[in-house]
Formats: C-alpha cells, structure tokens, sequence
C-alpha cells in the first residue's frame, strides 16, 4: 500500500510569472482559430474511478497540472539555451525524444542554442573531458530510425554542485533529464542546488525506464516497443519447445524490480505456461513448487514455456552474500534464468525425464532496438510536452501519461516508490487465466 497522497504532493513549483508572448504556433488566431493553448487552471483527475461515498466530485477530488502549450512564457526564446542529458540503460525511443525536443525547441519556439551532453550526468564533470554537441535540427534528423543514443549515456551520481556550476559557465536556462528513478532523484537534486542558489533554471525530466516502473506514470517510452519485441521471441520459444519431445523453453525478460514487461508479453502472446515475476515469490521443490508443475506440464503436454523477469526469484539465493550494487545504487541481482536452467536441469535427470532445454535472453538487443511507430508517436507527445513545460518556467517535474492524458508531476512524487504489478488486480489475474499457472508456488 503506498502512501497518501495529498494535493499538494501534486503541485508543480514555477520559476515565476510568465509575460512573454509564446510564438508556439503563433499563425494560428488567424489560420485555426479553435486551437487551445492550455491554462495551468485545467486540470485532470489523478484517479479516474472513484467511490462515491468517500471520494465524490464536490470533495475535491485529487488533480494534476494538464501538459500542452501555454499562452504566456517564462523564458524569451532569443534568449533562451537548453541541455538534454540521457542517463542509464538504453530504452528504444531515447532518439526520438532527443529529435523531438530539438525540433520543438527550435520549430515551436525559435530556441537556438540547444546542447546535447556527452554520456550521462558525467558530461558536466570538467575531469571526465567530455564536449557538449551542438543540436540542431539537421544533427537530428533521422536519428530517430537507430535505437540507443546519441548522447551516449552512464549510471553513477555526479557532483551536483559541479553539474550546477557547468549549467551556469554555460548560461543554460532549461535542462532536460531522459532518464529512469535514479536520473529523475538526480535531476530533482541539482534543481534543489539551482534553487539553493537562486537561479532561474528550468529542470524537466522525461521518465525513461523500459521496465515501466515509474509510479503514477501509465506508460512509459520504450515499454510497448519492448513487449512487440518480446512476443514474437516467445512464439519462436514455443515453436523449439513443441519442435521436440519435452521440449521446454526458458527466457528471461527485463523486469528488475516489477514483471510488466513479462506479464504483457505473456498477454500478447498467450503460448507460456508460467510467468515469473518479482512481485510474486516462489519456491523451486516441494509440491507446489516450480520444479513439479514442470514434471507434471512435461509429462502431461511434453513440452512447456516459461518466462521469467530478471528480478524474479531472487529468494532462492544466498542472502548471507554481501549485496552488491551497480554505479547507481540498484542491486545486482543473481541470473535468474540461468539458475532455472541448471535447476531443472538438474531436477529432470534425477527424476530420469529425458528433455531438451532453451534458453533464451533477449534484453540487450531489446534495449537497443528502435522504437516502434506507437511508441514514437508516445515519444514525440511527451518531449512536446516537456519542451512547452519548461517554456513555461516549470521546473523540478517530470511529463508523463495519467488518466490517458500528459499531465505534468513533480519529481519527489514519482520517484518515492517503485510502481509494481498488483498481484490482486486485473493485469496479474488476466495472466494466471492466460497461463493456467497456480496461483501460489510457495509451499
């Protein structure tokens, strides 16, 4: 159960009034007079169902800051420099998200001077040596066909006093942060600094995570590419399962910390047996364990799918080990899905079942491949979206998808949990009657 959520943890902080007209689409009082700029007193609802009794309409119900462009603008554009950085892993649609605020930068507002950092949070950093690229929308311009970054891209916290004097040497007003749960705490600390120092710096971040673990976002950039990535790689898996005599197929999916990509792709592509996530924990013998609804599926059916996130089934490990962590501070997990293969392996001959197993790890081509068409349209809306926020003297928020709308969130909200899969809502229920799995494999 996460915690309360007040309207205030809801409100998007400005760097000041807005008294610049915005050239957004400037032709348009004439050419398309019913074209709406939106006002910051539009809002959207922050939950779309509601119970009656204890959350109805005339009790203030909660509500976010509607995305999309505004009449009156903070920053003048003549005036104006911005920044993108990309941080972490890679995630189809960082390109597009790059080309598409340059473009709006530069198109919608007539923004010039736009610099891309060179690989994360590190391109700031005066002893890594890193040069800014100068964007523009011929540098740009098709790099939305490849997948990963232009920019490059690193993991590991950085100086922020550091990163806030290089944002001043460079009179760069607004910065724009692609990135996942630990870019975005990053992100909100350098506004903390640029606040601290009482600069008029405009900070916005782009959530990048492909697990779409980012909480109270919908959807984030990248996830639908993923799972259209995913399916057909489970389809292949079912065809070399069935294709032999206790045929049984293994892959690991990404899903360090939450199973949305496994449970979707399963969704998609209903050939798998049983999915294992790391919001459900599971044992391998006994009964109920893993191990016997595979001998059963096998001798039944011979032959059976599994899909499994690299964060599931992290209870079967050694937890006396010291923990590791990776640059930005998410543990490291043991590999699940080699683990499972040698496990069953290692069960079936004991039990003198002859079986033929695959096992099939897709996550980096995944990563890197280029967005789908639905998700760079996805990709485009939300760097429109970040590109009018910051315009707009809004800053320490992320844009993201809520209630089917791009609303504007601050950073502390969306980065105080992890987003999980309920396991008591409808997603997971609809993977249990895809699959036929029992509901628990803990003894």
């Amino acid at each position: 159960m996460g915690r309360k959520i007040k309207q205030k943890d809801l409100e998007i902080k400005n760097l000041g009034p807005c008294k610049v007209t915005s050239p957004s689409l400037g032709s348009t009082s004439q050419n398309m007079p019913h074209f709406h700029f939106v006002e910051d007193s539009e809002r959207v609802l922050f939950d779309m169902i509601y119970d009656a009794d204890q959350n109805g309409l005339g009790k203030n119900p909660l509500n976010m800051e509607r995305a999309g462009p505004r009449k009156k603008i903070y920053f003048d554009p003549s005036k104006t420099s911005a920044a993108i950085v990309t941080c972490g892993g890679l995630c189809p649609g960082i390109n597009v998200v790059i080309r598409s605020l340059v473009l709006a930068l530069n198109y919608r507002y007539g923004v010039k001077k736009i610099l891309g950092v060179r690989y994360g949070y590190e391109g700031f950093i005066p002893d890594y040596g890193h040069p800014f690229i100068d964007l523009d929308p011929e540098v740009v311009g098709n790099i939305n066909q490849f997948g990963g970054t232009i920019l490059g891209s690193s993991r590991g916290k950085q100086n922020v006093e550091e990163i806030v004097d290089c944002l001043e040497r460079n009179n760069i007003n607004i910065l724009f942060t692609i990135g996942g749960d630990g870019t975005l705490k990053g992100a909100y600390a350098i506004h903390e600094e640029i606040e601290k120092r009482g600069l008029k710096i405009s900070v916005v971040g782009i959530p990048k995570t492909i697990d779409n673990d980012i909480n109270h976002i919908e959807k984030s950039f990248g996830f639908e590419t993923s799972v259209t990535i995913s399916s057909p790689i489970i389809r292949d898996a079912h065809n070399e399962a069935k294709g032999a005599y206790n045929g049984l197929a293994i892959i690991k999916l990404m899903g360090r910390d939450s199973g949305f990509i496994a449970a979707n792709a399963v969704m998609a592509m209903p050939e798998v047996n049983v999915v294992l996530v790391p919001e459900v924990e599971f044992d391998l013998h006994g009964k109920k364990g893993l191990l016997q609804f595979v001998k059963d599926r096998l001798e039944e059916k011979h032959h059976c799918v599994i899909v499994v996130a690299e964060g599931a089934g992290q209870n079967l490990f050694d937890f006396d080990k010291d923990v590791l962590t990776d640059a930005s501070g998410n543990i490291l997990h043991e590999d699940i899905g080699v683990h499972l293969k040698i496990k069953i392996k290692q069960f079936l001959v004991e039990n003198n079942i002859k079986a033929t197993i695959k096992y099939i790890d897709p996550s980096y081509i995944i990563r890197s491949a280029p967005a789908n068409p639905v998700d760079s349209i996805f990709c485009n809306q939300l760097a429109l979206a970040a590109v009018h926020a910051a315009m707009a003297g809004k800053t320490g928020m992320v844009v993201g998808q809520r209630s089917d709308t791009i609303v504007h969130l601050p950073i502390p909200l969306v980065t105080a949990e992890r987003k999980k899969i309920d396991v008591e809502g409808d997603l997971w229920l609809n993977v249990l009657e895809s699959t036929g799995q029992p509901i628990s494999m803990k003894n």
